[in-house]
């Protein structure tokens, strides 16, 4: 896919979906995964489930959730600016962390159910793209390790009625390497693949962006120790929804006054 920004915007915005390639090394990538793990070990000492069975059918389906928490590299991961710059080409300048999660999808995993990001919090119709999600690739992905598997065009369904009882038939995998991003839209039909490999993980993290007037996933106020919040810049604070002003469209109402002027 093209590095070329203008062209990768242009793509999400038809298709739904954009790989952009080598945003990290191969070396951050492996580097990252090291702290992936790490931060698994800390969120289950912290009491927290890695295997979540309303989501994955069994246990070889490893989930951390909450990475901000748990590691500085990982919020410095969610102002990244390639990711930054296509998140805003389709949210505008504005939005939210929703959520920030792991999926490590180790030999002998099997698929997740068939979803779009918007269908499983938003009632349909589904007119515009409220949600981004940019996906970290820590491993090469895969058909045979579990690849994320997409059905092309489904970003332009508005309904559920608009879902084809053999839509899963239609789906095709995302295939990448360690240190590319694929962001995808929330209108974008997937789930995860299987992992038929021996001996193979495939691990990526989920940097989950919602409109502004979106209900995050997360309570961040709440998920963040105060102490954490205090060192965190003006950007992710901005970001987590952590001002005690809360975000609406257009928050400067200027430009009403000069719409509808008074006669």
């Amino acid at each position: 896919m093209t590095a070329n920004i203008e062209e990768a915007k242009a793509h999400l915005k038809e298709h739904g979906w954009v790989k952009i390639p080598s945003v990290l090394t191969k070396d951050d990538a492996a580097h990252t995964l090291d702290r992936l793990w790490k931060a698994k070990e800390a969120s289950e000492a912290n009491g927290e489930e890695t295997f979540q069975p309303i989501l994955d059918p069994d246990p070889s389906n490893v989930r951390v959730f909450y990475l901000p928490e748990l590691d500085e590299l990982f919020r410095d991961m969610l102002t990244q600016p390639t990711g930054i710059e296509l998140t805003k080409s389709v949210l505008g300048e504005k939005f939210l962390v929703s959520n920030f999660s792991a999926n490590i999808a180790r030999p002998g995993s099997q698929s997740m159910a068939l979803h779009s990001d918007q269908s499983i919090v938003l009632p349909e119709p589904w007119l515009s793209v409220w949600a981004v999600n940019v996906i970290w690739c820590l491993t090469r992905m895969t058909k045979e390790n579990g690849a994320t598997l997409y059905i092309p065009g489904s970003n332009k369904w508005t309904r559920w009625e608009d879902v084809p009882s053999n839509a899963p038939d239609l789906l095709v995998p995302f295939e990448a390497d360690a240190g590319d991003i694929v962001v995808i839209d929330g209108r974008l039909w997937h789930t995860s693949g299987s992992n038929v490999t021996e001996d193979e993980d495939r691990a990526i993290l989920f940097a989950y962006y919602s409109a502004p007037y979106m209900r995050q996933l997360v309570n961040w106020t709440a998920k963040l120790p105060k102490e954490l919040q205090e060192t965190l810049s003006p950007e992710l604070k901005e970001l987590f929804g952590l001002s005690h002003i809360g975000y609406v469209v257009y928050g400067d109402l200027r430009y009403m006054a000069d719409k509808y002027a008074k006669g």
